[in-house]
């Protein structure tokens, strides 16, 4: 995938995981996890909810997002490839 083909909104895969890219500069791509969310609390649990569930929640709306966002840039981006 390279950094001409991604665009905001989109969603793809990088490893395991499933990204949705959320902002797009000259050369990065700014992008949420959607496949799952881990939450933790201020008395120190955790647990995780699925893709599905934390869309539910809300847990992708944004800006600003409720999920850290992750930086990839072009060297990142040729080992993702798109799913839409």
């Amino acid at each position: 995938m390279d950094l001409e083909s991604i665009r905001v909104g989109q969603v793809f895969r990088c490893g395991d995981r499933l990204f949705r890219c959320t902002d797009k500069g000259q050369r990065v791509v700014v992008a949420i996890r959607v496949d799952c969310v881990t939450v933790a609390s201020n008395d120190g649990r955790t647990w995780s909810l699925t893709g599905e569930q934390a869309e539910a929640e809300g847990w992708f709306n944004g800006p600003p997002y409720a999920v850290a966002e992750t930086v990839f840039d072009e060297d990142d981006l040729t080992v993702c490839e798109p799913l839409d």
